[in-house]
């Protein structure tokens, strides 16, 4: 999935977090984060922190790539 803003990142995430069976419950306890931050990344709340969105990334098993257009 290209993503393009905060929403698309938000659906990404949450798309993989239900592939995983896992509720924002879930999430947050194993993660330590709340599950309102959770919930507002999911919602593509554009103030998320950056280095809280990685760290759920990796939980989830996403890679976050950055690279040129067109390569």
């Amino acid at each position: 999935m290209k993503i393009v803003d905060a929403k698309t990142l938000g659906q990404a995430i949450r798309n993989r977090r239900k592939e995983l069976n896992y509720t924002q419950a879930f999430l947050s306890h194993f993660s330590g984060l709340s599950v309102s931050f959770i919930s507002d990344l999911e919602n593509g709340k554009v103030s998320c922190e950056i280095g809280k969105t990685i760290f759920l990334l990796n939980i989830l098993g996403l890679d976050c790539i950055v690279t040129n257009r067109g390569e």
